[in-house]
């Protein structure tokens, strides 16, 4: 597959709400960029990746520069599989592995489409017809959280991340997680979720206080021995998020027993190819997982649900449709959630295709010279 052009779109995506984390991270209006391979056949694929500032080493206005350098090590070239044309891109250009994953997403579309089967063909077979979704709550005063909970639970969802820490105030995080217990009953997975914005103390104290209402932790603190203490000093499981983003740190959180659940994030591995991977390592190391990334639209969407289709039903914890959180929808016709589940889009490739009147204006092409 002869690569002949690469096109860049920088789209401004809106939360229909702002979108309040730990630490000062918020998600109001975000930068996702949109990629376009060609290729000398006439194919195309689709990519996208949207960093959030300030949550992980990523910067949107970053991706376009790193495309440009690596795209004399595309354009021009035959390539056979997504992995050979990564593992070129690795020799040209060294880390910057949330630009290289939107380059990846496209990849994996083009050969799709080129053989004429959904991408979950060729990441391990459709293993699930559809998926679990859960739901990702704003840090806002704990009344109105478990207000949007039971609104939720009611539309059918059974799984909430509840986020924590905007405030600095771990009794409010005690609050928080109270109220929405209380809110979608005893059975709902509730799980708090600090993104790395608490210190272990108040990371402790909260989940000392509420050990008896069957929640799970996520991520409290920026290193995985701080997150182990955690675990161990409240006796409730972890899920790992930030701090799990290549094959040395899913090893180090299993050995430090704090990986009972971890987000598989495409733009945190740097793509499908390497989310590929390590969903296979957490096969073998037991972790179950939550497919997505890190923020975006209906093309990575679309790909994180292939990866979750084509992997065994109970190693899959949940996914998100991140598309159903903002706006512009970049494809009317891809994947929403029905109820609690979401299904894989079934055609050829991802399965989904960007209105281009909604991207604007290219923001860079690079061509074949």
């Amino acid at each position: 597959m002869r690569i002949t052009r690469i096109t860049a779109w920088h789209v401004p995506l809106t939360s229909h709400q702002p979108y309040y984390m730990a630490a000062g991270k918020t998600c109001e209006t975000v930068t996702s960029v949109v990629l376009r391979i060609d290729t000398a056949s006439s194919l195309s694929g689709w990519g996208e990746v949207c960093p959030i500032p300030h949550y992980l080493p990523a910067y949107s206005r970053g991706v376009v520069p790193a495309v440009e350098e690596m795209a004399a090590a595309l354009l021009g070239q035959d390539y056979d599989s997504p992995e050979a044309a990564m593992a070129r891109l690795d020799a040209c250009l060294p880390g910057h592995v949330y630009a290289k994953s939107a380059i990846d997403i496209a990849l994996w579309d083009v050969f799709g489409t080129a053989l004429g089967v959904p991408l979950y063909t060729l990441l391990g077979g459709r293993r699930a017809d559809d998926l679990p979704l859960y739901h990702s709550i704003t840090c806002i005063a704990p009344e109105e959280m478990a207000r949007i909970a039971g609104d939720a639970h009611a539309a059918g969802i059974r799984q909430f991340q509840v986020k924590l820490g905007a405030d600095n105030d771990w009794q409010a995080d005690v609050a928080r997680l109270r109220l929405v217990r209380e809110a979608v009953g005893d059975g709902p997975l509730v799980y708090g979720d600090w993104n790395c914005g608490a210190t272990r103390l108040d990371a402790i104290r909260t989940g000392r206080a509420v050990a008896g209402l069957d929640i799970m932790l996520e991520q409290p603190c920026a290193g995985l021995e701080d997150c182990a203490s955690v675990k161990a000093a409240t006796g409730l499981p972890m899920k790992l998020d930030e701090a799990a983003h290549d094959a040395a740190s899913l090893l180090r959180g299993r050995d430090l027993d704090c990986m009972d659940a971890v987000a598989l994030k495409l733009s945190k591995f740097g793509g499908l190819s390497a989310a590929r991977r390590a969903r296979d390592l957490c096969l073998h190391l037991g972790a179950r997982m939550c497919v997505e990334c890190t923020w975006g639209s209906d093309i990575v969407t679309a790909a994180a649900l292939h990866l979750a289709a084509a992997t065994p039903p109970q190693a899959v914890l949940n996914v998100c449709d991140l598309s159903g959180y903002v706006s512009p929808r970049l494809d009317p016709a891809a994947p929403v959630r029905a109820g609690c589940r979401i299904a894989p889009p079934d055609g050829q490739g991802l399965g989904v295709r960007p209105d281009e009147t909604v991207l604007g204006d290219p923001v860079a092409v690079f061509d074949v010279s």
